[in-house]
């Protein structure tokens, strides 16, 4: 595979240790411990970190985390518990983001990641598994469902950030610009809340806060990116998708707003099963227990129930 992009940590072991530590405070404020797992891959070795891995008899979910993000924002405030009684759950560190995976990354409009994914998937011993992305994960699943539709029971996209282009508003452009440039504390939440969350409605334990704005601020000041940026997939590279897409979408995203996701999904994914406007919720769909309560509710319709 070309994986002509290396992403980096300034300074590697600083960062393992900030990941270790970071990690074990996410574990101590849910009470739960993650399996990491180094699985082998096309692009290195991909961090997954699993919730139930030894339920074989369990359907499993792969979730593939936005830019920027690891899979462990997803269960932030035990957002994931409605889906810790039903299902194996795999957290990816996608390669080439500011987590442990290896930092090489194939060119973004290529089906390189869909490969990567499908190797992935390999790695982890799952012949089938349900998949969700969110923003640049959302590409990574529609990637993978292109290249090995089989092994996707169904893919679920939560405001995916590859049905339209990211926004220029001024007010996006603003909250996103505004760390990148002046990399402090005070300007991250900035961003969070204005831009990722929905103050009053779509909001994070205090602790789940600080978690979240010292990953990002160490993100932008520590690790050094390469990776290409997602873009708007065409309805030409969309025609072959044969796996059920479900599409589940926040009011509040400034990044990909809703209404243009949801007219780009109907005219470009022809398999479009469902969609979902939540109110009240931006771009960091991720981190909503009433978006993560929803996906469990889809996927559990799946499971096979007791006689």
């Amino acid at each position: 595979m070309l994986a002509p992009y290396h992403s980096f940590f300034k300074d590697p072991p600083r960062a393992e240790a900030f990941l270790a530590a970071w990690v074990a405070r996410l574990e101590a404020l849910n009470h739960c411990r993650y399996q990491r797992l180094a699985v082998p891959t096309t692009l290195g070795t991909t961090v997954v970190w699993a919730l139930n891995a030894g339920r074989t008899d369990w359907p499993a979910l792969v979730v593939l985390p936005g830019f920027r993000t690891s899979g462990l924002f997803w269960d932030f405030d035990n957002s994931l518990a409605p889906l810790k009684a039903t299902h194996r759950v795999f957290l990816v560190d996608v390669n080439g983001q500011p987590g442990p995976s290896d930092g090489h990354t194939p060119p973004v409009k290529t089906l390189d990641y869909g490969h990567w994914a499908a190797s992935l998937l390999d790695g982890l011993g799952l012949a089938t598994a349900a998949v969700a992305g969110a923003s640049f994960g959302g590409l990574l699943g529609l990637k993978l469902a292109l290249v090995a539709p089989a092994r996707v029971s169904r893919l679920v996209l939560l405001n995916p950030g590859c049905l339209q282009p990211f926004s220029l508003g001024l007010k996006n452009l603003y909250y996103n610009l505004l760390p990148l440039a002046f990399p402090t504390e005070a300007n991250v939440r900035r961003f969070l809340r204005g831009a990722v969350l929905c103050p009053g409605h779509h909001e994070l334990s205090d602790a789940a806060m600080q978690l979240l704005v010292d990953f990002e601020l160490f993100a932008i000041q520590q690790y050094q990116d390469h990776t290409q940026k997602p873009y708007a997939m065409t309805a030409a590279e969309l025609a072959g998708l044969t796996v059920p897409v479900d599409l589940l979408l926040g009011a509040q995203d400034l990044l990909f707003p809703a209404a243009r996701s949801l007219r780009a999904a109907r005219a470009r994914l022809p398999t479009l099963r469902r969609t979902l406007v939540l109110p009240n919720i931006g771009h960091g769909i991720e981190t909503s227990p009433v978006a993560l309560a929803t996906l469990a509710g889809w996927l559990r319709e799946e499971v096979p129930q007791p006689a």
